[in-house]
């Protein structure tokens, strides 16, 4: 079981990238995903999150406009599109699974928010330059 961001790198301010979080060893339409930052001597938060059909997203405040949560459960793929990205938008980047059952009960902005998730992914390293 296992979940793997990718798509990290360097941009300079203004600029975009893309990120993918790549399921294997379980089917990824079951679970909601969220994404999630940590960054350098900072505690890790809640970035989005998207229900299993994706039909449902969430963003918080300080990403909402610039980021778009998708995801494709035919590749098993979800991604974060991250455009107009910002110095503060530096670190690392995670992706996480939780039950869709327990996601809709939770609802999306507590399962981000309050990091309700139970299958982590390594992470990316997203750097943004002034």
């Amino acid at each position: 079981v296992q979940l793997q961001a990718s798509g990290g790198g360097l941009v300079q301010a203004g600029g975009s990238l893309r990120l993918s979080c790549t399921i294997s060893g379980f089917k990824g339409d079951n679970y909601a995903i969220g994404w999630f930052r940590q960054a350098p001597g900072k505690e890790r938060e809640g970035v989005s999150g998207i229900n299993p059909s994706g039909d449902s997203t969430y963003y918080v405040d300080s990403v909402k406009g610039r980021f778009t949560i998708s995801r494709d459960n035919a590749k098993n793929t979800i991604y974060l599109q991250m455009d107009n990205l910002k110095p503060q938008d530096t670190a690392t980047y995670f992706c996480a699974a939780v039950l869709g059952i327990w996601a809709q009960t939770l609802g999306l902005e507590r399962v981000v928010k309050t990091k309700a998730v139970d299958k982590w992914g390594q992470g990316t390293l997203v750097t943004v330059s002034s």
